[in-house]
């Protein structure tokens, strides 16, 4: 199951390169919204496919450390 995760989060990291590129090109209004729109259903996809692969979230926030390295 991992490796298919993977290989879908690669498919869209390689899918929003490949739209980032695309806008760098000279489209038709028509073309732009279309690209925008998928780059946009991508990076969606990406986040979700990541977070649910990946549950695990690291922040800083819960407990900040003093300069003497202890938690309060």
């Amino acid at each position: 199951m991992l490796d298919e995760n993977l290989a879908r989060i690669r498919a869209h990291r390689n899918n929003i390169h490949r739209y980032r590129r695309l806008l760098k090109t000279r489209l038709s209004e028509l073309e732009r919204h279309f690209v925008e729109r998928r780059l946009a259903e991508e990076r969606t996809a990406l986040e979700g496919l990541t977070a649910a692969t990946f549950p695990v979230a690291f922040s800083a926030t819960h407990a900040p450390i003093d300069t003497r390295g202890a938690v309060p």
